[in-house]
């Protein structure tokens, strides 16, 4: 299919990216600009906790489920970081929104740092990066010694081939942490449920392997990166301290005793320190 403009879909809530596939988003509040970018197999359910207070103090807080997740259309294709940039690109210039906070999660960093990359960042005022899992680089080689063994990436993708719920059920718990009820594991488990099993593989693969290093050098707004102190699917050492390392400028917190899935267990802190960080201005 020959490439279009970006635009509103007839559907409620739908843009149309560049090869028509179709994204659903949610838009809710008036003013400062946030736009959420969802972990891997996730969607924009799981920034409820972000958007709704935020969304009371006049902020206007955007999150679209990427291609082959939640609401959004399966066209079997773009499961790159490209692609990906390409389709945040589509709902920024669709809705026409500048001076934009992004919140990335997990594998989102990556299409965060893309998309500066690729489209440059004259309608981004800086980037929360909440515990980012593809920045900088994952896979373990001659010149990144303290990555993964490519090995162990390859036996964790067999696994999912073969049962998907049942991975996501092995890694429940360790995603939110102690002290969580069985509820927004269950929650959880119905938005990853909701991605198609090939985007699933895809970017499981695609974040093992992509290079950020270079890229993150490049990154030319404000930068926050915010990571749980016991975040098992992306260790700190790994991915979140790294991460801020190499972007110029950018801060780090670190929450005590933090998971994953920080975005809910410590959601009135992270809404603070993202308020915090709305008012930071470029030096």
């Amino acid at each position: 299919m020959n490439a279009t403009a970006p635009h509103l879909a007839d559907e409620p809530n739908t843009i149309r990216a560049a090869d028509n596939t179709r994204l659903f988003y949610r838009d809710w509040g008036q003013g400062t600009p946030i736009v959420f970018l969802s972990g891997w197999t996730l969607n924009s359910d799981m920034w409820a906790y972000q958007m709704e207070p935020l969304a009371r103090l006049n902020c206007r807080c955007i999150a679209y489920d990427r291609r082959g997740h939640g609401r959004s259309s399966d066209p079997g294709r773009g499961y790159d970081f490209d692609t990906l940039a390409d389709d945040l690109n589509s709902v920024l210039s669709t809705l026409d929104l500048h001076d934009v906070t992004l919140v990335t999660h997990s594998i989102a960093s990556g299409e965060a740092v893309r998309y500066l990359t690729r489209h440059g960042s004259s309608r981004i005022a800086r980037i929360a990066f909440v515990a980012p899992a593809a920045t900088p680089y994952l896979l373990k080689t001659a010149d990144n010694p303290n990555g993964i063994d490519g090995v162990l990436f390859e036996q964790g993708r067999a696994t999912l081939r073969r049962s998907f719920p049942d991975w996501i059920e092995a890694n429940a718990a360790p995603y939110f942490g102690a002290g969580v009820s069985r509820a927004p594991c269950d929650w959880t488990i119905r938005m990853m449920l909701q991605t198609s099993h090939q985007a699933m593989l895809e970017l499981a693969h695609l974040q093992t392997i992509t290079d950020f290093r270079e890229e993150l050098k490049r990154v030319d707004v404000p930068s926050l990166v915010v990571h749980g102190e016991r975040d098992v699917s992306a260790p700190l050492e790994l991915t979140g301290r790294p991460t801020a390392r190499l972007i110029p400028g950018a801060s780090l917190y670190v929450y005590e005793d933090a998971a994953h899935g920080l975005y809910f267990t410590h959601a009135e802190r992270l809404n603070q320190d993202l308020l915090a960080f709305l008012d930071r201005r470029p030096a």
